[in-house]
C-alpha cells in the first residue's frame, strides 16, 4: 500500500525525467484501482499529442483488454495539482465502486466531480 494514495489502489509507476529539447523535469505517474478495472495516469499533456501545457489525468476503464476505454479527466497546469485531482478522483470512485457491475456508475460519479466545467 502506498502512503500518498487511498488504500483501494496502488502505485503502479512513478517516473520523473528531462525531455531532450529542455532542462524542465517533467513527471509521469499511473495508479491501479486493486480490482485491476480502473487505472489513472497524471502524465504531461503534450504525452498524448495535445499542444497543450501542463498535466493531463486519464482514466482507463478495463486496462489491458480490447474493451478498454480511456477518456481525459482534466488538463491543470502542474504536475501537483493534477495528482490532487487524481487522489480526490481516487477516493470518489472507491466510495461508489462496488464491483465490476458499477464501474461506469463509480467512474461517471467520480469524473462529474472532478473534471473541468464550462
Amino acid at each position: 500500500m502506498d502512503a500518498d494514495v487511498p488504500s483501494a489502489w496502488n502505485t503502479e509507476e512513478s517516473r520523473t525525467y528531462s525531455p531532450v529539447d529542455t532542462d524542465r523535469e517533467l513527471q509521469y505517474r499511473t495508479y491501479r484501482h486493486e480490482s485491476g478495472d480502473l487505472r489513472l495516469k497524471v502524465a504531461p499533456a503534450s504525452l498524448d499529442g495535445e499542444d497543450h501545457p501542463g498535466y493531463a489525468l486519464t482514466a482507463t476503464s478495463y486496462p489491458g483488454l480490447d474493451l478498454s476505454e480511456t477518456i481525459r479527466v482534466r488538463t491543470v497546469l502542474t504536475f501537483e495539482r493534477c495528482n490532487s485531482i487524481a487522489r480526490d478522483f481516487m477516493d470518489l470512485f472507491s466510495a461508489n465502486y462496488d464491483g465490476p457491475g458499477s464501474l461506469e456508475d463509480a467512474l461517471d460519479y467520480a469524473y462529474e466531480r472532478t473534471r473541468e466545467h464550462r
